[in-house]
Parts: structure tokens; sequence; C-alpha cells
């Protein structure tokens, strides 16, 4: 069976699945509310603006590494004949946990102070926000890779 990043980030379908990646950390956003709905909008303003287009470089920059740890997930629900989005909302946990171990690894690398700032004061309570997009990100893969 084709992998995830062989099926979802090649050629023209990359630029968009990029795209709408970006659309659905933008829905996820904008979901926030509360103390820490605020927090995160900010963080998120302050991603945005160290320069145009740096969100969806950002993503760009991190899809092979995010679908290399979502592969196990997808080749799962296959061999278990499921559409991607039921495994993925089923199995969010491991899903977070194998997006974040990405995440936390360039965190630590990152040039940008503000950034890393950022991310280190929002990474305490990152899991169930992770967790939450399972249901957008299942529905992108179902889109992309059925």
């Amino acid at each position: 069976m084709p992998t995830l990043k062989e099926i979802a980030a090649q050629g023209d379908k990359r630029q968009t699945v990029v795209r709408e990646a970006c659309t659905v950390l933008d829905q996820e956003v904008a979901d926030k509310s509360g103390v820490t709905g605020l927090a995160i909008k900010g963080a998120y303003k302050i991603v945005q603006g160290v320069k145009p287009g740096f969100v969806p470089e950002v993503v760009d920059h991190l899809l092979d590494d995010f679908l290399d740890a979502l592969d196990p997930l997808y080749q799962e629900a296959l061999e278990q004949q499921k559409k991607p989005s039921v495994h993925l909302v089923e199995q969010k946990g491991r899903m977070a946990d194998a997006l974040l171990a990405i995440t936390d690894k360039r965190a630590e690398n990152a040039q940008r102070k503000a950034i890393k700032k950022a991310y280190e004061k929002l990474r305490p309570s990152a899991k169930k926000h992770v967790e939450a997009a399972a249901p957008r990100l299942g529905e992108m893969l179902d889109r992309h890779a059925p």
C-alpha cells in the first residue's frame, strides 16, 4: 500500500493539502474560547506576524514529517476497512502524541524566540487541542487519501 506521504504530498496535491491544513488550523484557532482561547489566538497572531505566508511555509515544511507520523494510523484504518477520519478520531491520543513529538523537536530548535516562548507557554495544554482537531484532520485525510 502506498504511504500517506506518497498519496498526499506529491505534485499539485501537496499545495492543496497545505492550503487545506492551514484552513483547518485557522478554524481550530477560531473555535477556541476562554482564557486559553485568548492565549492560543494571541500566540497564533505572533506566528502569523513573523512574515507574510509564514504559516503556510511552516505547514509545508512540517507536512512530510506529519504525514509520516500519521501513516501508521492511516494504514491501520485501511487494514480495518475504516474511513481514515473514523480511525483518527478513535485514536486521537496517539495522533496528538505523534504530531506533538514533531513540533516539540522543532520548537526546541526554533531560532525565533517569540515563537519558542509562545510554544512553551501553550505546550502543557496542547494535547487536548490537537485531539480536538482530529475530526477536521480526519475529514481532510478522507478527501486526499481515501
